[in-house]
C-alpha cells in the first residue's frame, strides 16, 4: 500500500516524538478537535461500549516467512499504544487466526484488543467445532465479535452464535460481505435477526452501501465495520492517485496523508463505527491510526471530498 512519503514522514515523526504516549478516552463530534488529540471513539449501539474508529484488517496475516511475521508482530505490538483496538480476521484467511493468536500470546497483550473473526465459508458442517477451532487458533477463551463470513447461510449460523453469546464466549455477533451481490440478503438478515454488527465494503470510491445498507444499520441500531476502506484487493485508492498532492483543505480535518484523508471520510459517516484497513507494516499502522484523531469532516466537507474525488480519481 503506497503512502505520500513526505506526509507520512512528518506524521510518523510526531508520533514517535511521544504525542501518543498516553491514550485517553474521548468521543469527538464531526468537526471538533480535542485539545489533547485523544482517539476518536464511537459507541456500539447494542451496548454503548465505545471502540476506536480505526482498526486493522488481517487478510494478509497468514504468513510463514520470518521477516513478514516480524513486520506484522511489530504492528500488533504497537497498535494499541497508537489508539487502535479492533483486529478483524477470519478462518478463511489461511493461517491468519493462528498467526495472530501466537503473536498476541507471545506479546502478552490480548487484553488490549477487540478480536473479531468470521466462521468458515462453504459447507456448514459442525458449526460449533468450527467455532471452537477459531478459539484454539486465536488462543483465547472469548472472542469479542463472531461474524458470518460473506452471508454464508446466516439463518443457520446465527442461532449457534447466540448460544455462545449466552455462554459469554462471544460478546457480539454479526454478518459480513464485501460485494454488492450480497446486499439484498444482508438487508433481509438485518431485518430478520437481532444483530450487533454488520461488516460491509465502503470507501470514498465505493459508496453503494450508502443507499440501503448503512441507513438500515442506523435504523436497527447495528454497528458497522467498514472493510476495504482504502480499496484493498479491489485496487488501492491511494496508489491510483500517483503523486497528486493533498488538497489544501485537508488541514481543516487534520489529515496529513491521503490514507488519513480517505479514512476520515469513511469513519465520518454517522452509521460507520470502525474502519478496518489491511495493514502489515508499522509505518502504515501509524499513518492509519492518526486518522482516528483530530477533526472529522462534517456533511459539507464530505460533499466537498466526494466532488474532489471525482476530479482526481479514474
Amino acid at each position: 500500500m503506497t503512502r505520500t512519503t513526505s506526509s507520512l514522514f512528518s506524521r510518523r515523526d510526531v508520533l514517535r516524538a511521544g504525542i501518543l504516549g498516553g491514550v485517553a478516552v474521548a468521543v469527538h463530534a464531526p468537526g471538533v478537535q480535542s485539545a489533547d488529540s485523544t482517539p476518536i471513539l464511537k459507541a456500539i449501539p447494542s451496548t454503548g461500549e465505545k471502540i476506536p474508529v480505526i482498526g486493522l484488517g488481517t487478510n494478509a496475516y497468514g504468513v510463514t516467512d520470518a521477516a513478514e511475521i516480524a513486520s506484522r508482530k511489530e504492528v500488533l505490538q504497537r497498535m494499541s499504544g497508537l489508539g487502535g483496538r479492533v483486529i478483524d480476521t477470519a478462518a478463511a484467511y489461511g493461517r491468519s487466526e493462528e498467526v495472530i493468536g501466537e503473536m498476541l500470546a507471545s506479546l502478552g497483550n490480548r487484553k488490549d484488543y477487540f478480536l473479531a473473526t468470521k466462521t468458515p465459508m462453504g459447507s456448514l458442517g459442525d458449526m460449533k467445532a468450527a467455532m471452537d477451532q477459531s478459539f484454539r487458533r486465536l488462543r483465547t477463551d472469548h472472542i469479542e465479535l463472531l461474524q458470518v463470513h460473506n452471508m454464508n447461510d446466516a439463518d443457520k449460523q446465527l442461532p449457534a452464535f447466540n448460544e455462545y453469546k449466552q455462554a459469554k464466549k462471544i460478546r457480539y455477533l454479526g454478518v459480513t460481505t464485501s460485494q454488492d451481490g450480497h446486499y439484498e440478503e444482508m438487508l433481509r438478515v438485518m431485518r430478520a435477526h437481532k444483530l450487533d454488527f454488520i461488516q460491509v465494503d465502503y470507501s470514498i470510491g465505493n459508496r453503494s452501501a450508502e443507499e440501503k445498507i448503512l441507513p438500515l444499520a442506523q435504523e436497527r441500531g447495528i454497528a458497522v465495520l467498514a472493510n476495504v476502506p482504502l480499496g484493498g484487493r479491489r485496487g488501492s485508492l491511494i496508489s491510483g492517485l500517483g503523486d497528486k498532492p493533498l488538497p489544501p483543505w485537508a488541514s481543516e480535518i487534520d489529515a496529513t496523508s491521503w490514507a488519513q484523508l480517505l479514512l476520515k471520510y469513511v469513519v465520518s459517516h454517522p452509521a460507520v463505527t470502525c474502519a478496518i484497513p489491511g495493514t502489515t507494516k508499522l509505518k502504515h499502522a501509524e499513518d492509519n491510526q492518526a486518522a482516528g484523531r483530530g477533526r472529522l469532516p462534517d456533511a459539507a466537507m464530505r460533499k466537498k471530498m466526494e466532488e474532489y474525488w471525482g476530479t482526481v480519481s479514474g
